[in-house]
């Protein structure tokens, strides 16, 4: 969708979810993500906030039940 091949997408997305550094591909250590279009760079902000704060914390805040009791 955004002009990535598919090693470089599934690779940026591992290395923002998990915060382990750089990716393969077009990410890899000698590159940047300077290329990535904004769009690609709110998607992986978000996976790099989903790996800080762990997928259960985002779920409780967005679950309106836990909020409930």
């Amino acid at each position: 969708i955004l002009g990535l091949d598919i090693v470089s997408a599934m690779a940026s997305v591992a290395a923002t979810l998990g915060n382990v550094g750089p990716g393969l591909g077009l990410v890899g250590p000698i590159q940047t993500y300077a290329f990535i279009p904004p769009l690609g760079k709110i998607v992986l902000t978000i996976c790099m906030l989903l790996g800080r704060l762990e997928i259960y914390t985002v779920l409780i805040l967005v679950v309106p039940e836990f909020w409930r009791k």
